[in-house]
């Protein structure tokens, strides 16, 4: 822990505009799919910033200094999708077709969500950090394995394969477990590790099922909301 909020606030920062910027010019390079580099962000961002919680002191202000990030960077996808900020490497990094205007879905959703769960939860509880994995590990890796790995569709949806469902599952119940045991040993939850797995394998499951219903591009939304609902029944 760093103790200092204003130094810890400049590394998640930096942190998390340089993962952002990185796989943005990966993409406009070219040498990676707009789509694999939008699921990389998805994936990675999260964990990156979460784990940075553990670099703000124990104050009621550490929340919120920490949501700023998630808001700044929310801010900015806003008006790239609006276009007042012309930003080709981000559109490239974050879009499907390269319409500035899909990140006004999923990305901006995907910020809103991490702004909300940062400030209400921070380490109070891990129904946060468990519906944040779940979202960035489970939601963001199931596409990427689901259309790499031959696996017959899902009959209620089509679109999604049996192996990115289970991909959406084992991910984010992994990713879950690894920063809730971080969590833990840091010292931020005052929880047996042996608690943690039934409520994470419950919630990996509910949230699996709503992630594989033929919806589009809200994900990011009904994802962290389920897990919220049914986190506060099993936590």
């Amino acid at each position: 822990m760093l103790g200092n909020n204003w130094l810890a606030l400049a590394v998640t920062f930096a942190l998390a505009l340089l993962w952002l910027r990185f796989n943005d010019y990966l993409a406009h390079r070219g040498w990676v799919s707009s789509q694999l580099s939008r699921k990389i962000i998805h994936a990675g961002t999260g964990p990156i910033f979460v784990l940075c919680w553990l670099l703000f002191a124990d104050e009621p202000s550490s929340r919120w200094l920490a949501a700023l990030v998630p808001f700044a960077i929310t801010v900015q996808f806003f008006l790239i999708g609006i276009g007042v900020i012309r930003d080709q490497a981000a559109v490239d990094g974050m879009s499907r077709s390269g319409d500035p205007r899909e990140i006004l879905k999923g990305p901006l959703y995907y910020g809103i969500v991490f702004v909300i769960l940062t400030i209400v939860y921070w380490y109070d509880s891990p129904i946060g950090i468990t519906a944040l994995m779940m979202m960035c590990g489970g939601d963001g890796l199931a596409d990427v394995i689901g259309k790499r790995l031959p696996s017959q569709p899902i009959p209620w949806s089509p679109r999604k394969t049996w192996m990115g469902t289970a991909t959406m599952f084992l991910a984010g119940w992994l990713f879950s477990i690894l920063i809730l045991v971080v969590f833990v040993f840091a010292g931020k939850f005052s929880v047996a590790l042996s608690s943690l797995f039934f409520p994470v394998t419950i919630l990996a499951l509910i949230a699996t099922l709503v992630e594989s219903l033929p919806m589009r591009d809200i994900d990011n939304l009904t994802v962290p909301l389920v897990c919220v609902a049914f986190g506060h029944l099993l936590f």
